[in-house]
C-alpha cells in the first residue's frame, strides 16, 4: 500500500471522525467533507436563548473505544477530553411517589430494587444482570467487535472463540418484553428495563432478548463528558487534524464518482463540478441516503436501503433553558406512560405520536454523582438549566409534515406527565426548540427522521445491517445503520472496520 493513499470520507459523524482518525493515524491522506458547519452529525449540539445545549446522543459508555482510537493516534482520552463517571446511571419515575434510581455500583442498585419492590425482586436483578452480562461477553468478540455479519460466520467465531455455549443460552428467538416478564414480577421493572430496546431504536415487544446486554454497557460506566457529548465529536475533529487529515465544513456532496464501477471519487455542491479523486470513499450516512440515489444513480446498487417500514424510531425534542420544580432531575431522568404497549403500537403500528409518551430528560448541568438515598437536594431550582427532552416518534417525516398544533399538543401531553410525577417546568418563549421527524428528516436524508438505522426486530435485524464493504468496490459505509448498530460507541466500532476494510483492500492494490 502506498502511504499517499488518498481517501475521501462523507460525513463527520463519529463513524465518519473514527474512521478518518484511524487512517490519518495510518499515513493516509484524509479529506473529510462535511455538509454541516460542524462535526458531530446526530451528536449534534443546538443554542436556545444563547445556551449551547446537546441536542443529539447523551449517554457515553464503552469508553474503552475510544480509548483505544486514541492511542491509535498517539494521546490519551484523558488528555483531550473531560470525562467523570457518574455514579447515578439514571433516575425513573412512573408517579410523584414512585421513583427508582440506578447506580453504577450493581448491589447498590439492588438494594434500591428491593426498596422500591421488594428483596424477592432484588434476587432477580441480581440474575437478570448477570444474563446481561453473559450474553454481552457472548457477543462482543464474535460479533460486536467483528466486521463481519452473517448468522453462520458468528457461530464459527463463537466456536473458536469458546463462546459457542453461550449462544445457545442467549435467547436470540424471544423477544426482549418476554424475557423480562420473565425475569421480572414488578410490571414497572419490565417497563425500566424494556426501555433499552429504545437505545437501538427499537420496541421492546418486537426486538431479540439479546439487548439486555445494554444494561452490562450501562453498568459497565456511564461517562458524563464536560460541556456536553458534542464536546466528544470537536475532540475527535480536532485529534484528526492533528494527525493530517482536513476536514471541510459546510461542504456538502452532490455525486460519488465512479470509473470501471469502481469509485474513484467525489462531486460537490456549488462548486465548479471537478471531481476530487481518491483511492477509496467512505460513507458515513445513512445506508439509505447511498440505496436512494442520493450521491448518484451509479452508486445506488452498492447498498439496498431500508425499508420504511423495517425504520427505527424517530424522536420529537424540545431543547429547553428553563427553571424547574418538585422533581429533583438526575442527568439523566426517565418518566414512564402508564401503557407502554400503547406507546409502541401507536408508534409503530399507527404512524403516530404517542397519546401519553415516556419522556427522557438530560438535564445537562447536573452532575449525576448522588443519590436519593443519600439525602441529596431535593428542593427546586429555581435557576435556569439546560434541558433536552425527547419523547420517541415515528420515522415518517418524509411523507408527513408535522404542523406546529400537533407538535404543541404532544408537548401538553408530555409536560402533563412530567406534572404527574412532580416536575415542573417553566420557560420563556425564546427559550425552546423544538424538532420533529420531519425535521430530522431534513437534517439526515432518506430516513424519514429514523435515528438508529433500521430496527432490531426480530431475531434476524442484526445480520440485515450492512458491513463497512459494499457492491461498489472502494466504496466503504460507516455510521449507526450499519454493523455493529446505533449508538455513539457502535458508530465509532463501524468506523474502525470501516477503515480495517480500506487498509486491506489498498494493500492488494
Amino acid at each position: 500500500m502506498r502511504q499517499n493513499n488518498r481517501v475521501i470520507i462523507i460525513g463527520a459523524g463519529v463513524g465518519g471522525l473514527a474512521t478518518a482518525l484511524a487512517l490519518a493515524a495510518q499515513g493516509l491522506e484524509v479529506k473529510l467533507f462535511e455538509r454541516a458547519a460542524s462535526p458531530g452529525g446526530k451528536m449534534r449540539e443546538v443554542v436556545v436563548d444563547g445556551h449551547p445545549i446537546d441536542a443529539g446522543p447523551t449517554v457515553f459508555t464503552m469508553r474503552w473505544v475510544f480509548e483505544e482510537l486514541f492511542a491509535s493516534c498517539g494521546t490519551s482520552l484523558e488528555s483531550e477530553l473531560g470525562l467523570s463517571r457518574a455514579q447515578v446511571l439514571a433516575r425513573h419515575a412512573w408517579s410523584d411517589r414512585e421513583r427508582l434510581d440506578l447506580f453504577a455500583d450493581v448491589d447498590r442498585s439492588a438494594d434500591a430494587v428491593a426498596r422500591f419492590s421488594g428483596l424477592p425482586e432484588r434476587a432477580r436483578f441480581l440474575a437478570f444482570s448477570k444474563d446481561a452480562s453473559n450474553i454481552y461477553r457472548t457477543l462482543e468478540g464474535p460479533f460486536i467487535s467483528s466486521s463481519r455479519t452473517n448468522p453462520l460466520g458468528l457461530t464459527a467465531r463463537a466456536r473458536r472463540s469458546g463462546v459457542l455455549r453461550g449462544m445457545w443460552q442467549i435467547n436470540p428467538y424471544t423477544t426482549l418484553w418476554q424475557a423480562l416478564g420473565k425475569h421480572f414480577r414488578d410490571p414497572r421493572l419490565q417497563q425500566l428495563f424494556g426501555r433499552y430496546a429504545t437505545y437501538a431504536g427499537s420496541s421492546p415487544f418486537l426486538s431479540p432478548a439479546t439487548l439486555m446486554l445494554i444494561a452490562h454497557v450501562e453498568q459497565e460506566g456511564v461517562w458524563l463528558v464536560d460541556g456536553g457529548m458534542h464536546q466528544l465529536a470537536i475532540a475527535m475533529a480536532r485529534l484528526a487534524q492533528r494527525n493530517g487529515a482536513e476536514i471541510h465544513y459546510g461542504a456538502e456532496v452532490a455525486e460519488i464518482m465512479t470509473r470501471h464501477g469502481r469509485a474513484t471519487g467525489i462531486r460537490l455542491k456549488g462548486k465548479d463540478g471537478a471531481p476530487i479523486e481518491a483511492d477509496a470513499v467512505i460513507v458515513n450516512a445513512d445506508i439509505s441516503a447511498v440505496g436512494t440515489g442520493l450521491f448518484g444513480a451509479a452508486v445506488a446498487r452498492a447498498v439496498t436501503p431500508t425499508p420504511p417500514k423495517k425504520r427505527s424510531l424517530s424522536a420529537l425534542t424540545w431543547n429547553v433553558v428553563a427553571e424547574t420544580a418538585g422533581f429533583p432531575l438526575n442527568r439523566h431522568s426517565v418518566f414512564f406512560s402508564s401503557d407502554y404497549a400503547r406507546e409502541f403500537r401507536e408508534i409503530f403500528d399507527q404512524g403516530r405520536l404517542p397519546s401519553e409518551p415516556t419522556v427522557y430528560i438530560c438535564a445537562q448541568d447536573r452532575d449525576a454523582l448522588t443519590g436519593e438515598d443519600e439525602g441529596e437536594a431535593s428542593t427546586p431550582t429555581r435557576e435556569r438549566e439546560r434541558l433536552l427532552l425527547l419523547v420517541n416518534a415515528p420515522a415518517v417525516g418524509d411523507r408527513q409534515t408535522f404542523a406546529e398544533g400537533e407538535v404543541q399538543a404532544c408537548k401538553e401531553r408530555t409536560f402533563k406527565l412530567l406534572e404527574r410525577c412532580g416536575l415542573g417546568i417553566l420557560h420563556e418563549p425564546d427559550g425552546i426548540r423544538a424538532t420533529a421527524p420531519d425535521q430530522f428528516e431534513r437534517l439526515f436524508p432518506a430516513t424519514g427522521g429514523a435515528l438508529y438505522g433500521r430496527a432490531s426486530h426480530g431475531w434476524q435485524s442484526s445480520f440485515a445491517r450492512p458491513g463497512a464493504r459494499t457492491k461498489v468496490p472502494r466504496l466503504y459505509l460507516a455510521g449507526g445503520s450499519t454493523h455493529p448498530g446505533a449508538g455513539v460507541p457502535m458508530a465509532a466500532l463501524s468506523g474502525r472496520q470501516a477503515a480495517a476494510a480500506v487498509l486491506a483492500d489498498l494493500a492488494k492494490g
